[in-house]
C-alpha cells in the first residue's frame, strides 16, 4: 500500500507574489493611523479599501470559478490573503464574505449570486452567530422546534405565512452586507437582501470587525438550498482560514515587538539583548512557527479535500491561544509606551481576543477533534 504524500505547506512563487502585491496594496491603502480613525467613525468597514482590494486585485471572486467570473483559485491563496489582512487588521469583509458567504453559495449552487460577489456588486454575509463553529447544526427539519437548530445550539429563522421571522444575534458584517444568507427552520437557507431587516450593531471588542442583530419581520426569502451541509461548508472554511489571520496578527507582533525592542535602550543598553526577554521571545517564535505549520496544514487541506475536519479542528485548537498570547507579550514588551489608543497594538490584541472565540472556540474544536480520532475522555 503505498503511503499518502505530504502536503506541501511551503509557499510557492505565485503564494509569495500575491502576498507582495496585497502587502503593497495595504501599505498604501490601510495605514495604522487610519483604522484607528475609523473605529473612531460610524463606518467601521472601509468601502474604498473594499473596492481596492476587489476590483483592482479580484479578491473577492478568488475561490469563486472562471466561468463565474471569479479566479478559481484555492484555500491556500486565500490564505495567503488573510495572513496580510489579520497582518493590518483590515476592516473589510473578506472572511465574512468572500469565504464563509462564498462557500455556502458554493454549497448551494447559486451561480448568479456567485457571480455578484466575483464582480464585487454585491457583498453577503451568513446570518449564523460569529462565534459558532462548523460542529454546530443549522436549519431546522421536521420535529425540531422553531427557531433551534437540531444542534439546539444555532438559532434560525422561522417560516410563517410565507415569510421569514426571528431575530439572529452576532451576525459579524451584516452591516456592511448587501445579501444575507439566513437558515430556516424548515431546513432551507435563504437569500435575503439586507435592505428588507433590520439590522442594529452591537457592541463589540474588535471594532474592525463589528457584529450586528439581524431582526426579520415577514421578509421574503429565495430559497438556495439545504442549510445544513452548506452552513457546516461555510463554517469549516472560515474556522480554518481564519487560523491564517490568526497567523497574520501573531507574526506581525512578534516581528513588531523584536524591531522595537532592538531600538529601545535602558541603562545604555538594548532592551532586545536582556536574557529574560530573548527567552520570552524565543518562545513566542516557536510558537508562532507552530502556529504556522497548523494554518498552512487546514489550508491545505481545505483545498484538496484530505483529512479536512482534523486540520481545521487542529489548527483552531491551537491559533486562538497563541494569536492572543503574541498580543499579551507585545502589549507588555512594548511597556515603555504604556497602552495608548494611537499604537496599533490594541488593535491587534483586541483581534486577537475576538478571534479565539470565533468560528468555535479552541475548547470546542480540541472536542471535536477528540470525536474524530476516536480520544474522548472516559466516562465518569
Amino acid at each position: 500500500m503505498s503511503a499518502q504524500p505530504e502536503p506541501a505547506l511551503l509557499y510557492s512563487e505565485e503564494e509569495e507574489a500575491l502576498r507582495a502585491a496585497v502587502r503593497g496594496l495595504l501599505t498604501d491603502h490601510c495605514d495604522p493611523a487610519g483604522v484607528i480613525a475609523r473605529t473612531e467613525s460610524a463606518a467601521a468597514h472601509d468601502a474604498s479599501l473594499w473596492k481596492a482590494l476587489s476590483d483592482s486585485m479580484g479578491l473577492a471572486g478568488l475561490l469563486i470559478p472562471e466561468e463565474l467570473g471569479g479566479q478559481g483559485a484555492t484555500h491556500r491563496e486565500a490564505a495567503v490573503v488573510l495572513e496580510e489582512l489579520g497582518r493590518a487588521v483590515a476592516p473589510v469583509p473578506y472572511l465574512t464574505s468572500a469565504v464563509v458567504a462564498t462557500e455556502a453559495l458554493l454549497a448551494c449552487g447559486a451561480d448568479d449570486l456567485l457571480t455578484e460577489l466575483a464582480s464585487a456588486t454585491t457583498v453577503a454575509a451568513l446570518a449564523v452567530g460569529l462565534h459558532l463553529g462548523p460542529h454546530v447544526a443549522s436549519g431546522a427539519g421536521p420535529g425540531v422546534a422553531p427557531g433551534v437548530s437540531p444542534g439546539g445550539a444555532a438559532p434560525c429563522a422561522r417560516v410563517e405565512a410565507g415569510g421569514l421571522h426571528g431575530e439572529l444575534t452576532g451576525i459579524a458584517d451584516a452591516s456592511f452586507a448587501d445579501v444575507l444568507l439566513v437558515p430556516a427552520d424548515d431546513g432551507g437557507l435563504y437569500a435575503v437582501r439586507s435592505a428588507d431587516v433590520t439590522v442594529v450593531p452591537q457592541v463589540s471588542l474588535d471594532l474592525t470587525r463589528p457584529v450586528a442583530r439581524v431582526t426579520l419581520d415577514g421578509v421574503a426569502g429565495r430559497r438556495l438550498g439545504d442549510a445544513g451541509p452548506a452552513v457546516r461548508r461555510a463554517l469549516r472554511a472560515g474556522a480554518g482560514l481564519l487560523a491564517s489571520e490568526q497567523l497574520g496578527l501573531a507574526d506581525w507582533l512578534l516581528t513588531e515587538t523584536v524591531r522595537y525592542l532592538k531600538e529601545r535602550k535602558q541603562f545604555n543598553r538594548q532592551v532586545g539583548g536582556f536574557q529574560a526577554l530573548k527567552h520570552r521571545l524565543a518562545r513566542l517564535w516557536l510558537e508562532v512557527a507552530g502556529l504556522r505549520a497548523a494554518a498552512r496544514g487546514a489550508a491545505d487541506a481545505l483545498a484538496t479535500g484530505t483529512d479536512t475536519d482534523v486540520a481545521v479542528a487542529v489548527a483552531q485548537a491551537y491559533a486562538g491561544q497563541v494569536a492572543v498570547h503574541a498580543a499579551e507579550e507585545a502589549l507588555q514588551l512594548h511597556g515603555g509606551i504604556g497602552m495608548t489608543w494611537e499604537h496599533p497594538v490594541h488593535l491587534h490584541l483586541k483581534r486577537a481576543k475576538a478571534d479565539s472565540i470565533a468560528y468555535g472556540s479552541a475548547g470546542t474544536h480540541r472536542a471535536a477533534l477528540a470525536e474524530l480520532a476516536d480520544l474522548r475522555a472516559p466516562s465518569p
